[in-house]
This record gives structure tokens, C-alpha cells and sequence, in this order.
């Protein structure tokens, strides 16, 4: 199965050659077929020409630009409009993700799942530096979409996702722009009934660049994007209702 790795970039120079060597090491250790999708978000230091130069060393990666205004939600659906692979794994640009777990969600598709979904927050997980102000409303997000789906996976918001493409091609159209985008994807996957794993996780904070995570900012989206698709639930609900009314009526 080939694997297509989506990694949104903005600002990363300090980052992004560690990253990407990191992990085409990891995959070609395990024999994975692979391509790696680099996203320019509108970067303005050197990222761009980092990109560039990865893209000669190896034919495998793939640097696309992100079209204005930087956003990172913007910036994963460009990626998944590039790739090719039978399942996408969406990882950060900064060194927080660990390239091991890459591997955990490539088996558990392999095993037939049709998401894999990793938590920092069970046994087994290892979490580094992670800011207490944002740790807080994490959870508190999290355990709202826990009550609001129904769920007992507790780490919805974490971009480090795993979908096979035809998943990805169910949850469109996507429409968030920014970092909302990570709870859009698994709970449209969820509400539309395909099958998820969850797997422990490690977690890293980063140790060069800036977050690209303004808390003030991203809270209200959030929050649309979550009634956006709890909504959408009752929709399918009702979609699902109506042709069985129709069909009784008819009988």
C-alpha cells in the first residue's frame, strides 16, 4: 500500500530538513512505499528553498504552494489535492510528532482500518513541553466533542491522522482554512460511519521556530467548525430517516 505523508510548512527552516530526513529514513527502514507531499504555507524565510532542495534529493517528495492567505487548513487541503497514495497521514512540520507512530498508523491500516486516530492522553502515550494554557483548553474542547459525538476518543483535535484516500474523498467538501481543520476531518470520518483505531502517541514541543497557534484567534473557529459538522450529523440522520418514511408509505 502506498502511503502519501502531507506536511504543511510555514516558517519551518530550522525544522523542516530534520523532519523529512527523520522520516524517509523511518519509512525506507520498514520498506514503506511512500511519496512525501511538502506544503509551502506562504512561508517567508527560507523554507521554500529548503523545499526545493528536498525535492532534488528524492524523487519521492513532492513541494507544492499554498495559495494566499496563509492558513493552515488551506495548506492540508492543497496537500491532499496532491497526493496519489491509498492512505494519507497529515504530520507536522515541526519536529512534534514522532516518526515511530508513522508507522504504528501504517500497520493499523494495513489491519483494515479506515482511520487510525492517535491520543497523547492514554497509557502509553509520552507527552514533552506541552503549554499549560493551551493543555487546559485542549481538554476542555475535547471532552465537548466527547459529549456532543458521543465519544470516547479523547485527542479529536490532534492533526497527527491517519485516512485511507477513500475516506478523504467522503469528507469533502472540506472548508476550514485555518487549524480547525484537524477536528473537521475525524469527526466527518466518524459521522459518516467509517471504521477508527486509537493508538497511543508521543508528542514533542518544539525546540525551534514559533507556534503558528494563536489560542484567542482559533477558539472561535473551533467551535463553528464543531456545530458545522454536529449539524451535518443530524442532516445524514435525516437522510437516512426519510427514504425509510417514503418506502413505508409507499407499501
Amino acid at each position: 500500500m502506498r502511503l502519501s505523508v502531507v506536511i504543511p510548512l510555514h516558517n519551518e527552516e530550522k525544522c523542516v530538513s530534520p523532519v523529512v530526513e527523520n522520516l524517509i529514513s523511518t519509512l525506507e527502514v520498514n520498506k514503506i512505499e511512500y511519496e512525501i507531499v511538502l506544503v509551502n504555507d506562504n512561508s517567508t524565510d527560507s523554507t521554500p528553498g529548503i523545499l526545493n532542495n528536498l525535492v532534488k534529493i528524492n524523487k519521492r517528495i513532492k513541494a507544492v504552494n499554498s495559495l494566499p492567505p496563509k492558513g493552515f487548513g488551506r495548506a492540508i487541503r492543497t496537500g491532499l489535492d496532491n497526493v496519489s497514495g491509498e492512505a494519507v497521514i497529515i504530520f507536522m512540520g515541526d519536529g512534534s510528532d514522532d516518526v515511530s507512530d508513522v508507522i504504528k498508523y501504517y500497520n493499523k491500516i494495513l489491519d483494515g482500518y479506515d482511520c487510525v486516530f492517535g491520543s497523547r492522553f492514554i497509557k502509553g502515550s509520552r507527552v514533552t513541553d506541552y503549554p499549560k494554557v493551551k493543555l487546559i483548553l485542549n481538554r476542555i474542547g475535547n471532552k465537548l466533542m466527547q459529549l456532543l459525538f458521543l465519544l470516547r476518543y479523547d485527542d479529536v483535535s490532534n492533526a497527527f491522522k491517519a485516512y485511507r484516500i477513500e475516506v478523504i474523498k467522503a469528507m469533502q467538501p472540506l472548508v476550514s482554512q485555518y487549524f480547525n481543520i484537524t477536528v473537521e476531518m475525524p469527526l466527518k470520518a466518524i459521522i459518516r460511519g467509517f471504521s477508527f483505531t486509537i493508538v497511543p502517541i508521543n508528542w514533542y514541543g518544539r525546540e525551534s521556530g514559533v507556534s503558528k497557534y494563536n489560542i484567542r484567534e482559533l477558539s472561535r473557529k473551533y467551535f463553528f467548525s464543531i456545530l458545522y459538522v454536529w449539524l451535518e450529523r443530524i442532516l445524514l440522520k435525516e437522510e437516512i430517516r426519510i427514504p425509510l418514511v417514503n418506502n413505508e408509505s409507499k407499501s
